[in-house]
């Protein structure tokens, strides 16, 4: 393959990015205050469901609305135009609100179903570039997703004025979704499944180890009862108690390995000269993945984590081990 075609292909889609980026700026700056205001308070004030139309590429991108849109807390639905008049308006109801997509404003089966919205009295947010159009004057509320021409080079292919709409779309969706105070818990309920939803729900009591997967040792024991308690947990770390069963240190793998070094005694040393006597801990309410956050800060060096922490209750109680290697198995961290 020639430099210069790798050259000319980087250059256009660099082009392409650019001419895109500067519409969308171009867009921010022309937001009509008034027109936001009314499309924002209607999709609040909506008592029943916002249902997003468009056709073709405008279709597509409506989808995406609906789908950003019912998962940040506002219920939507999307309609094709094409189906809705042949019987699919029958999911529109008078308390709904429209959002129609249409760039020129005149696409033939936006057109056909207006009528009977307008009929039916649910308001239309028209996301249009031609405030002078059908759809235009048959909204609510024009927001302005006018762009100066494509990126395709014969100006012909929606590209620009897709990004636009989608752009636009995203921003409607999370204006809304902070005007409702709709926050992380309850984006997590709309989100169960997934290695996002485990983030969001999973706490460090549903990953960490507990029972027979606990290696829990006495700090007057001595490290060949640590390796035991440790290989028969297969665990890769062992809890050390004081005699009323309250943390007091840590001994792991790597502890093991690093005091080999020191002399063949290691299995006949006390427990307490091993330990780390300041290990980090973690509580069992917190989420999943803030006990990964913790991991970093328990590793001396930046950018590592520790393997694992012990998980305490108020009294200083070991309940649990939260492992590394258990976060990756929940999908609260990618290997």
């Amino acid at each position: 393959m020639a430099s210069v075609d790798r050259d000319m292909w980087l250059g256009e889609g660099r082009r392409v990015l650019e001419e895109e980026a500067r519409a969308l700026q171009s867009l921010a700056a022309r937001m009509d205050s008034d027109a936001w205001t009314a499309a924002v308070t209607l999709l609040l004030e909506a008592k029943g469901r916002v249902v997003v139309t468009g056709m073709g590429k405008s279709g597509a991108v409506g989808r995406k609305i609906a789908g950003t849109l019912a998962s940040t807390g506002t219920p939507a639905l999307f309609l094709h135009p094409a189906e809705a008049v042949h019987g699919d308006l029958g999911m529109l109801a008078p308390a709904d609100v429209v959002i129609a997509l249409s760039y020129s404003g005149e696409t033939d089966e936006i057109r056909a179903i207006l009528p009977t919205i307008n009929r039916l009295q649910v308001p239309i947010v028209a996301l249009t570039s031609n405030k002078r159009s059908t759809l235009a004057q048959s909204s609510a509320v024009v927001i302005d997703v006018g762009i100066g021409q494509e990126a395709c080079p014969m100006n012909l292919a929606p590209t620009t004025s897709t990004t636009a709409m989608i752009a636009m779309g995203d921003a409607l969706a999370l204006t809304v979704m902070g005007a409702r105070g709709f926050d992380a818990s309850d984006y997590a309920k709309l989100h169960p499944a997934g290695s996002l939803g485990r983030r969001l729900t999973l706490r460090v009591a549903d990953v960490m180890r507990t029972g027979d997967n606990l290696a829990i040792v006495s700090q007057d024991a001595v490290m060949f009862d640590a390796v035991f308690a440790i290989t028969k947990a297969h665990a890769g770390a062992a809890i050390v108690v004081d005699s009323e069963g309250r943390l007091t240190g840590l001994v792991t793998d790597g502890d093991i390995r690093r005091h080999l070094l020191d002399g063949q005694d290691l299995l006949q040393r006390s427990v307490f000269s091993v330990m780390n006597r300041a290990p980090g801990t973690v509580s069992s309410d917190i989420l999943a993945i803030e006990g990964l956050q913790r991991l970093d800060d328990f590793h001396p060096d930046p950018g590592s984590k520790a393997g694992e922490a012990p998980v305490v209750d108020v009294d200083g109680r070991p309940v649990g081990m939260l492992m590394l290697k258990d976060l990756v198995k929940a999908g609260i961290v990618l290997e």
